[in-house]
This record gives C-alpha cells, sequence and structure tokens, in this order.
C-alpha cells in the first residue's frame, strides 16, 4: 500500500465514498465516526494522513487538529479537514490549528488525490530525514532535532507574479503579518538568483507563483526549474492559481508545489499558509543540517580534523580502481611518542599530533587523501605517484626540521616521523587498500628498525 489514510466523519455515507476513492488509488484506509475516537485512532495506528471531517457531534475537526497537534505522538500527522460549509472563518481558524489543508464538499477527485500525493510525499521526506539523523544522533555525532517546529529567524520570501501591481499587493498582504525578508522578482531573476553565491548561502525559504506569468503555464515551467536546482530545490513554493482551476492545482501538486491557493485570496489565508511552509522548511533545514554534521563527525577525526579510517579505506579503495599505475601509499607514524605523553603530558601530544596535521596537509595537494587512522599514525595516499619519493621526504624533513610548540611557557618540543611507502612497481600488484597498508606497514618497521626520522620504500626489498 501506498500509505495508511484515517477518514473522520460521522456519516458513514461520505466515509464509504471517501474510502472507495483512496482504496482504488492503493490507499489502506481506516474510519472513525467522532473526534474521540479518531484521537485514539491516531494513536494506536499513527496513520500517515488524516481527513478530518469539521463537523461533528462530539467534537468540532478543528478542536480535533488542535488535540493532534499538542500531542507529541501524533503533531506530525498531515491533516486535511473536509466540510460542507465555506466559512472563512472557520478556515482560518482550522488552518491555525494546524491543518494542512482545507478541503470544501463535495470533494473533486483530482483535488483530493493530488493533495494526498503531495502531503504523503513531504511526511516521507520528513521521515526519512529524521531517520537519518536520529541514526546519526544515538551514534553521538549530533543532536536530534525531536521537538523542534519554531522558525529561529525571519523567512526569505520571493514573489513571483504576473505583473508588478499583482506582487505589490501580494506583498502589502502579507509582510505585517509574517515579517522577515520579501523579495519580489520576475521570473528570470528568480531563476538567476538561484544559482549566485549569495542565494546558496542564504537560500530563499518560500517562492509565492502565480501560475501563469507573461505566458500560460509559465509558472509551472518555473516550479519545474526551481524543483531542478540544487539551490533552490528545497524551497517551499505556493501556487497562486485562479479561482476553480482544480486541475492545474493538481498538476502543481505534482510537480512538487507545497501549497495551492485559489486568487481572490484572503491575505490572512495566504499569510498561515507561508507561515507554515517556513516552519516546515526550517524543521527540514534543521534535520538536514544535522544528518550532514552527523556524517561529518563520522568520517572526520576530532583532534585534527582529518580525515578518520572509516573514511580513508573506501576512499583508498577507489583511488586504486581508477586507471594508471595506482596510489602511492604512505604509512606516517611519529617516533618515541609515548615518551612525549609521558614527559610533556595528553595534552601537549594533543597539541603537536594537530600541528604534525597541519604541517602535513601542507605539503600535500588537494588531490592527496591524508588521514589520522590511529593514535600517532598517518596515512597519505599521494594522486599522482611518480614523485613518492620526494614527497615522502619532503614530509619527513617537513615534521623533524623545527620542534613544536606546546605553550604554557615550556620549551618547544622535538618531534620526528618514520614513514613506510609502498610505491607501484612492476612486481607488486597492490590490488586491495589492505594489501597496500600492509607492504607500507612493513617498509615502517623497516625504517623504525633502522633508525627512525627516515622513509623506507617496500620496493627496496623486493629484490
Amino acid at each position: 500500500m501506498a500509505g495508511r489514510i484515517l477518514i473522520v466523519d460521522d456519516v458513514a455515507t461520505n466515509r464509504i465514498v471517501m474510502k472507495v476513492k483512496l482504496a482504488a488509488a492503493c490507499y489502506a484506509v481506516d474510519q472513525a465516526e467522532n473526534g474521540a475516537e479518531a484521537l485514539r485512532a491516531a494513536r494506536e495506528t499513527k496513520p500517515d494522513l488524516i481527513l478530518l471531517d469539521i463537523m461533528m457531534p462530539d467534537m468540532s475537526g478543528v478542536e480535533v487538529c488542535r488535540a493532534l497537534k499538542a500531542d507529541p505522538e501524533t503533531a506530525t500527522i498531515p491533516v486535511v479537514l473536509i466540510t460542507a460549509l465555506s466559512d472563512q472563518e472557520a478556515k482560518m481558524e482550522g488552518l491555525e490549528a494546524g491543518a494542512d489543508d482545507f478541503l470544501t464538499k463535495p470533494v473533486e477527485e483530482v483535488t483530493l488525490l493530488a493533495r494526498v500525493r503531495s502531503l504523503l510525499r513531504a511526511r516521507d521526506s520528513v521521515r526519512e530525514w529524521q531517520a537519518g539523523n536520529d541514526t546519526v544522533a544515538a551514534f553521538g555525532f549530533a543532536e536530534s532535532a525531536a521537538g523542534f517546529s519554531a522558525r529561529t529567524a525571519p523567512g526569505r520570501i520571493v514573489l513571483v507574479a504576473p505583473g508588478p501591481r499583482g506582487a505589490v499587493l501580494w506583498k502589502a498582504a502579507i509582510e505585517n503579518r509574517i515579517g522577515g525578508d520579501i523579495r519580489i522578482l520576475p521570473r528570470e531573476a528568480a531563476l538567476a538568483e538561484a544559482s549566485t553565491e549569495e542565494e546558496a548561502e542564504h537560500p530563499t525559504d518560500v517562492f509565492v507563483i502565480s501560475v501563469d506569468l507573461a505566458q500560460r503555464n509559465e509558472g509551472l515551467r518555473l516550479l519545474s526549474d526551481l524543483q531542478s536546482r540544487p539551490g533552490t530545490r528545497h524551497a517551499a513554493v505556493v501556487m497562486i492559481l485562479p479561482e476553480g482551476d482544480t486541475e492545474r492545482a493538481a498538476i502543481a501538486l505534482d510537480l512538487g508545489a507545497n501549497d495551492v491557493l485559489h486568487d481572490p485570496f484572503d491575505a490572512k489565508e495566504l499569510a498561515i499558509r507561508i507561515s507554515a511552509q517556513l516552519d516546515r522548511k526550517r524543521q527540514s533545514d534543521r534535520m538536514r543540517a544535522g544528518v550532514k554534521a552527523g556524517l561529518e563527525a563520522a568520517i572526520h577525526d576530532p583532534l585534527t580534523g582529518l580525515h578518520n579510517r572509516r573514511y580513508a579505506i573506501p576512499q583508498l579503495a577507489r583511488m586504486l580502481e581508477r586507471s594508471g599505475p595506482g596510489p602511492a601509499i604512505m604509512m606516517v607514524d611519529l617516533d618515541h611518542f609515548k615518551q612525549v605523553n609521558d614527559t610533556h603530558g595528553h595534552l601537549a601530544g594533543d597539541e603537536i599530533l594537530k600541528q604534525v596535521a597541519d604541517r602535513l596537509r601542507r605539503e600535500l595537494r588537494a588531490a592527496d587523501l591524508l588521514a589520522r587512522i590511529g593514535g600517532e599514525e598517518f596515512l597519505v595516499s599521494l594522486s599522482d605517484s611518480g614523485d613518492a619519493m620526494d614527497c615522502a621526504q619532503r614530509l619527513c624533513q617537513a615534521i623533524g626540521e623545527a620542534p613544536f610548540d606546546i605553550g604554557e611557557g615550556k620549551a618547544p618540543v622535538h618531534v620526528t616521523v618514520s614513514i613506510g611507502l609502498a610505491h607501484p612497481t612492476h612486481d607488486k600488484a597492490f590490488t586491495t587498500p589492505e594489501i597496500l597498508i600492509h607492504e607500507a606497514d612493513t617498509a615502517l618497521y623497516r625504517a623504525k628498525s633502522k633508525g627512525r626520522n627516515q622513509v623506507s620504500i617496500v620496493a627496496d626489498t623486493a629484490a
């Protein structure tokens, strides 16, 4: 099944009609005939979406919606309020209570299914990011985003209307209710800004777009363009359509619009819908940032900022798969580092490790791999193995040529490294990271046994 939907209506016929439409689209459908039953079913079955009648005998749909949004177990379930009334005040009350949309009976099947698809798609996206965020949090790499809902900064909103007059009216309608950075842009400027560096650093949160701009359906084409570009694909889009244009409303939702609104509209309603999209956008942004930070932490050494073994081994495997002679590998190990820790303390040792990482990084190219894979052991993989021995000698000299400042008025500490180099040769086939690292380790032990502070190459022992 594509998703589980709870239908709440005190009239059995209404529930049956709705169930037939949804079941034909392969949705699993549960039913409740009053508000109390709906709250109980929502907690027990955790539906993916709730279609909620606003007029019920025990409690109104607005009251049920408010209760659902106040309960952490059901707060993220999308809610669509459905009523036979065209009461604007009730509509505003429902949207303010947290409802995601408000449909009027009789609900057209095309409109219903498009809205269901849109809300379930958004729900699935949130669940995926939440699962990733919770996973990295469970491993201690990032804080969970649970409980986050409020916006933390003013939103950036772009209005794209057929002409300046329409956009000015939109802006006047919402800026006193929302605040933030509200800009009026033509279609071309909206697309151009999506690719600029400024937009990447401070992306637009919500686009409000008319379905028709200079040409019919040009707003739909703009929506598709925005969805395809990295700088704007996570922005929310509210599409403005002519009254009664349900067919293109369904198309807009299927193309990725987050919400649709028919003109003429109430200014308060537009403000509420934009505010809701801002909240959801910020929540998604935080979850994405949490997952990204967690992944970064998972593959980086927290002390030196270098990549760690978890990143280095798969990356080395990819380097081995490339055509050409293959990468040269170095194992770099600090000499007598235990004595440094025993004599000067672990804080001094940590400071030296950070400075060693900096010196190694300065001697390498951006395409080279540098990782800390053990306490005082570093892995280097050169993208170009042609000058591997010269590079290894430079690294050895860069560490040993100058002492390390450990602060607090203490005398600088002199540290050297031994380096084992596994260089591609005609005699050896380095087919896996493990084989290559083993060969570099063998060379490293040879450098240690020969007196340290030097480079040994595995090819030396091949004869």
